[in-house]
């Protein structure tokens, strides 16, 4: 498992994004070549695993998330809009972390 306060920040941050809308100006649109909907949701999924596992990934699941934020990457720059700009930022700052504080995948 991670550091307890790894843990910690990536849960309040989990909560935070759970909490908020996704843009609906997003929704349908494909960026970098990538279906914005099924990016945050690909990415998101594998937070709340990692939450719901107390710190840990699977391999399966911890590749998606290197997969998928290299192409939230690629697609940031493309989002014009302060919400889905915020919104993106949010997932990409939580992804980027839990992928950070996992070392090694399990399983």
């Amino acid at each position: 498992m991670s550091d307890d306060s790894d843990f910690e920040v990536i849960s309040r941050l989990w909560q935070e994004f759970w909490a908020a809308p996704f843009p609906a100006r997003l929704r349908g649109v494909e960026l970098a070549g990538q279906d914005m909907v099924l990016l945050d949701a690909d990415l998101a999924g594998c937070v709340s695993t990692w939450v719901n596992n107390g710190g840990e990934l699977d391999a399966w699941r911890l590749g998606i998330l290197g997969e998928c934020l290299t192409a939230l990457e690629e697609a940031l720059p493309q989002i014009t809009d302060a919400e889905g700009l915020d919104y993106y930022r949010r997932l990409h700052h939580m992804s980027r972390l839990t992928l950070m504080a996992t070392p090694q995948a399990t399983g």
